[in-house]
C-alpha cells in the first residue's frame, strides 16, 4: 500500500467514525427525549424510568468521552502525517459534507 492510499483510507475511516459517534449521540438524545416525554404524557410518577434515564445519561457521557479520544487520535495522526509526509492538512475526502474551519 502506498502512503497516499493509506492516507485516504485513514481519512475515510476516521471521518466515518466521527460521524458514527455524532449519529449515536443524536439517536440517544432522541431516545432520552422520548422517554421523558412518555413519562410526562402518560402521567407516570416522576421517578418512573429514573434508573434507565441515568444509565442512558452515562452512555451519552461515554460517547462524548469517546469523541474526545477520537479527536486526540485524529490529532496524533496529523502528527504522524507531518512526520512522514511534511503535510499539516487532512487529506481531502471524496465527499466532504461540511467544510472544516481550522
Amino acid at each position: 500500500m502506498t502512503v497516499p492510499i493509506a492516507q485516504m483510507r485513514i481519512a475515510r475511516d476516521i471521518s466515518e467514525a466521527e460521524r458514527a459517534l455524532d449519529e449515536a449521540l443524536i439517536r440517544q438524545s432522541s431516545l432520552f427525549t422520548t422517554m421523558v416525554t412518555a413519562r410526562r404524557d402518560t402521567r407516570s410518577d416522576p421517578y418512573t424510568g429514573h434508573e434507565a434515564l441515568l444509565r442512558l445519561a452515562k452512555s451519552q457521557q461515554s460517547l462524548l468521552e469517546a469523541g474526545g479520544n477520537l479527536a486526540r487520535v485524529h490529532g496524533s495522526l496529523l502528527g504522524v502525517q507531518k512526520e512522514l509526509c511534511g503535510a499539516d492538512d487532512c487529506p481531502p475526502e471524496e465527499t466532504e459534507p461540511v467544510k472544516r474551519l481550522a
